[in-house]
């Protein structure tokens, strides 16, 4: 489904002979859609151009901070919900089930009254008119919601099951709470034009107790209809309500409301009430007289209140395995012939019908987002009740509609990380499709892109990884952040990328004269066998922090090291070299004799190899007296080296 939650601006596409057509761009889930121009012989079209660019977005609601709250609470129940364990007693598991959806509809319902709170407060009449329009679809999405976990989750059995469905209605059917508290609060309630339509809306949803308080005022008033008011008080006193805790089986109540509705039934035929029309009226609805409902439309307001009703005051032992008949035939005799029943009310009579994936499949393509299927489709897996449901694709529907929702929820700057968990729990495709939408979450920032790197390393996705590195370490190098740039090389495991850099370091050190990043240098550890030019990085810093701590023959041995193994690049030889001067200078031999002929065998290596390349080079003259001055300078300073460490050498020896 991609429904598009806003009523877009309306674009006219003009003709293609008028030099302009309709153009458009895919982004993360939305559409961008303008207008353009193309060139027709050579020139370009002319005339007035749309400067509007329309973005159409696959789903708005997650752009509400106020519906965000849904999705990250709903998105903790979930995680909870996946982790209770298959071998629990299924009794304990039915208990947690319920107490999770019941999770559910309290959040639903908390950011219900937020948006309610916010259209009434605002000033803004298209703010108000979309929060109320979000007010009535989480409405209706909770009134399904409290059905299923009535007839599949909770499964009440008859008798129960119409106590059940009593608190359904009234939890949905608030307005008469309203209503009688004006009366109350007003100066002579039983006078007050809205008194008897709250007598009998407390009747119709079974409240007898309120009915009876509200009557005790009408009875005050009329001294002389007093026992009449006392029978009508007995009936609704009298009225039995099935008990799940009691001793009592649905048969002994069955018997016993029988006789009530007997006893009820004679003071209609006797005419008992005949001089009241308002306790004659009750008295009616008590047999559950169709047409005395039926009269009662405004009251009632729905068809399925008035199902619960009939229900209640005809058939209240009704089990659901004939709940589809009476649902059926209320709907048939609430709504006008000619009227077409509404979405939610094709939804609700397949929830009476006990048809799972009709509701879900209705619900899908009613609701204006995948929020609700996802959520009640999961937790109705869980419930085992959509394990023979598979989808001719690979996927059962469980975990088609969660990854629908994940990734929409990916396409949000902050939810995408809940979209996370949702795809851990596909076990089918969920992987797939978190590589494939990991990829597309833009690395705004070094803070996010960490995140995104630890999402993908918790769950090996290795390409990921070496993706995402790469990506942050161009955009370091490019910044010329050479520390940030290695430090991501290094954990993309690019060892092409780690020389690259290794190679940046040690020219702005032989500009600079030092390095830059020390504390990254200093600690790369293994990291460090990367590369060849990363190791000599590495060890070429160690060298100078041995010189630093003046541990010179572990420093002399460490430079000779990385010239004769080669792992220093050759046209770094003249600087190791260079480096190796204060150590011939020292007072004491620091290199011995062989040391000291393999130095002079580098550079004279490096002295031909220069030599070589001279012609070719466009050097000026001045460079290349410096580097003559420094091979002289070295050749002095070995030959008195290897001197001195000739006769120390056989000084000992002797």
């Amino acid at each position: 489904m991609a429904e598009v939650d806003v009523e877009p601006a309306v674009t006219n596409i003009p003709k293609i002979n008028a030099g302009k057509h309709l153009g458009f761009a895919w982004g993360p889930g939305d559409i961008l859609v303008y207008e353009t121009l193309y060139k027709s012989s050579g020139m370009c079209a002319k005339g007035p151009v749309c400067p509007f660019i329309h973005e159409v977005r696959k789903d708005e609601d997650i752009y509400s901070p106020i519906l965000r709250k849904l999705f990250n609470e709903s998105h903790h129940i979930f995680v909870g919900l996946q982790t209770i364990r298959e071998d629990l007693p299924s009794k304990n598991r039915k208990s947690q089930f319920v107490s999770i959806s019941k999770n559910y509809r309290s959040v639903i319902r908390a950011c219900m009254e937020e948006l309610q709170q916010v259209a009434v407060s605002t000033r803004d009449a298209d703010v108000a008119t979309r929060h109320g329009n979000q007010v009535s679809i989480l409405l209706a999405t909770e009134l399904i919601w409290n059905l299923c976990e009535v007839l599949f989750i909770d499964a009440a059995p008859a008798g129960s099951l119409l106590l059940h469905l009593l608190d359904w209605v009234r939890l949905h059917k608030a307005d008469v709470d309203e209503k009688a508290r004006e009366v109350l609060q007003s100066e002579s309630p039983a006078e007050h034009n809205d008194y008897w339509d709250v007598v009998v809306s407390y009747v119709l949803q079974g409240r007898l107790e309120e009915a009876r308080q509200m009557l005790v005022k009408q009875a005050t008033l009329q001294p002389a209809a007093r026992n009449m008011y006392k029978l009508m008080d007995t009936l609704l006193s009298k009225m039995p309500f099935y008990n799940p805790s009691g001793t009592q089986t649905p048969t002994e109540f069955e018997v016993k409301w029988r006789h009530w509705h007997d006893e009820v039934d004679r003071c209609l035929q006797d005419n008992s009430f005949a001089s009241n029309r308002h306790l004659e009226l009750i008295c009616k609805i008590l047999v559950g007289d169709e047409d005395t409902l039926l009269e009662h439309k405004d009251l009632l307001s729905t068809w399925y209140h008035f199902l619960v009703t009939r229900l209640l005051f005809c058939h209240p032992t009704v089990k659901p395995t004939e709940l589809h008949y009476y649902a059926q035939s209320c709907m048939t005799m609430f709504l006008d012939a000619r009227s077409v029943p509404e979405p939610l009310d094709s939804i609700l009579l397949a929830a009476f019908e006990f048809d799972i994936h009709q509701v879900i499949k209705d619900c899908s393509i009613a609701l204006n987002n995948w929020w609700f299927v996802a959520h009640l489709t999961d937790l109705l897996d869980h419930c085992k009740l959509l394990q023979s449901h598979n989808l001719h694709f690979g996927s059962n529907l469980r975990e088609f509609l969660l990854l629908e929702y994940a990734s929409g929820l990916f396409t949000h700057h902050s939810l995408w990380q809940l979209a996370v968990d949702y795809f851990d729990h596909c076990p089918e495709f969920g992987r797939v499709y978190l590589e494939l939408q990991i990829e597309r979450v833009p690395l705004d920032t070094e803070h996010k892109a960490l995140k995104v790197l630890r999402i993908c390393e918790q769950r090996q996705m290795s390409e990921q990884v070496r993706s995402i590195c790469k990506i942050m370490a161009m955009r370091a190098l490019r910044n010329n952040r050479l520390g940030s740039a290695l430090s991501w090389s290094i954990r993309a495991k690019d060892a092409a990328f780690a020389t690259l850099i290794s190679e940046r370091f040690l020219q702005d050190y032989c500009a600079r004269g030092t390095f830059s990043d020390l504390d990254l240098i200093d600690n790369l550890g293994p990291a460090m066998l990367l590369s060849d030019r990363l190791t000599f990085l590495g060890k070429y810093r160690e060298f100078h922090k041995l010189y630093g701590e003046k541990r010179f023959r572990e420093a002399a041995k460490l430079l000779l090291s990385l010239m004769t193994a080669k792992i220093a690049p050759r046209s770094f030889w003249m600087t190791l070299l260079t480096d190796a001067l204060p150590l011939l200078e020292q007072k004491e031999v620091i290199f011995s004799a062989d040391q000291t002929h393999e130095l002079m065998f580098c550079l004279e290596e490096l002295t031909s190899s220069l030599n070589n390349t001279r012609p070719s080079t466009d050097r000026p003259m001045q460079e290349e007296d410096i580097e003559l001055t420094k091979v002289e300078l070295l050749r002095l300073a070995l030959a008195r080296n290897l001197a001195m460490a000739i006769v120390k050498e056989g000084t000992v020896e002797s």
